[in-house]
């Protein structure tokens, strides 16, 4: 078996590009991380990839601000066309007051952050010369909820603040996974 520091350069890049289009709002991206038949499933987030798009629009698109942060990651290579990766996350969101998926995160009326520290258990498989998720499933190893301050970025100077639509300063970077 025959497994190049390339095989885990390119499952690493999907995996940050993952937390990338999340957190930007790009669910266009998605389309490029996991293969047509990939399957997903992270608490209430259940089913095939494309509904999984659908389920965490709901949950994500209603966030005032959300920033996933990874850390380390373990590769299980099985075979040439088979991996196996173990990727710590700490996902942070901020709810802001009509929070409207309270299953997910309750409406506590004011403006707060949920911090969710777990991990993604994924497989993937190469296909067409491509690394890509075929099955991720999400794990939490702890949450929890905090009142927040300063969230209100109005008052910073024009350029300095993040943007969810194409105005953020990260679209060149992530063109290619956007099949632009």
């Amino acid at each position: 078996m025959r497994i190049r520091i390339e095989d885990r350069e390119a499952i690493r890049d999907v995996i940050n590009a993952y937390a990338h289009a999340v957190d930007r709002r790009r669910w266009d991206m998605m389309q490029n991380l996991f293969h047509d038949d990939a399957t997903f499933g992270f608490g209430p987030v259940q089913g095939a990839w494309r509904e999984f798009v659908e389920q965490a629009r709901a949950i994500i698109d209603p966030c005032l601000a959300t920033q996933h942060q990874l850390g380390q990651i373990q590769f299980g290579f099985d075979g040439e066309a088979t991996c196996h990766t173990e990727t710590y996350m700490t996902a942070m969101h901020t709810i802001g007051p009509g929070y409207p998926v309270p299953d997910v995160f309750p409406d506590k009326g004011v403006i707060y952050s949920a911090v969710i520290a777990g991990r993604y258990i994924d497989r993937f498989e190469h296909r067409g010369g491509q690394w890509r998720i075929a099955h991720r499933t999400g794990v939490y190893d702890w949450r929890e909820f905090r009142e927040v301050e300063g969230t209100d970025l109005s008052e910073l100077p024009e350029g300095s603040d993040g943007h969810h639509d194409d105005r953020d300063p990260s679209t060149p970077v992530v063109t290619r996974w956007r099949g632009a």
